[in-house]
Formats: structure tokens, sequence, C-alpha cells
């Protein structure tokens, strides 16, 4: 069974939002990184990129596959984890510790098209 937080938003690609402010914290669910296995690779933009809500940012690579990353929001990207350039596999570590980006949000109402943990539950059969 997959580990679902309270509090995030979560998007039907697999990524989680954590909301600071005006900075949407973005990684990817402990449901993603498991059915991928072993992260082998985080490709990210960079800063001062901007991102649109449902339009690919980045990739995750695998042993078994490669998974686009999917931006749940629009904005300008503020910072990127540059530890997981190193050390991918801290996604399968902790999902939700290894943030992937952070954007500025352009547009903080896109998070009202995002799921709660429960839904997000009910949409991986959880």
């Amino acid at each position: 069974m997959s580990k679902i937080l309270e509090g995030l938003k979560y998007s039907e690609s697999h990524e989680w939002v954590k909301v600071e402010g005006n900075i949407a914290v973005i990684g990817v669910s402990d449901f993603a990184q498991a059915e991928m296995g072993d992260i082998t690779y985080v490709d990210m933009p960079d800063v001062d990129d901007a991102v649109e809500a449902g339009e690919e940012f980045g990739a995750l690579e695998s042993v078994k596959a490669s998974s686009e990353l999917i931006s749940p929001v629009s904005g300008t990207v503020v910072e990127v984890n540059e530890a997981l350039e190193d050390a991918p596999e801290m996604v399968n570590e902790d999902a939700y510790g290894a943030w992937i980006i952070k954007v500025e949000m352009s547009d903080a109402s896109e998070l009202d098209a995002l799921m709660d943990a429960a839904a997000y539950k009910a949409q991986i059969g959880e």
C-alpha cells in the first residue's frame, strides 16, 4: 500500500504539490516511485524556466521505464533539488521528502483542479 500524505494536492499524473504561500513544492507520489522501480536519473528544468499546468517539465528514468513529469501548476521555477542530480534514488527512499522543483505560481486557482489525499487514494485504487 502506498503512502499518501494528507495536506498535499495530487495530480492524475502522480505528482504531489505542497503549497507554501505562493510557492508550489512539487514531487512524485510514493505510488509513482514504487511503480517505476529504482530511479536512476531525474531530468529537471532550470531555475527561471516557465512551466505550464498539464505540460511536461522533466522526466524520471528508472531501470524499468522513463516517465514524463507533468507540472500540476503554471509559473516560474524558483529552485530545483540539485541533490537529486547525484542521488536520484532519494525519490525511492522518501518520495515526499525528495521534492523535485519549487514553482512560483502564476495562478493559484489551478490548485482547485488537483485531488486531495482521499480522492488520490480512490484514483490509485487504495
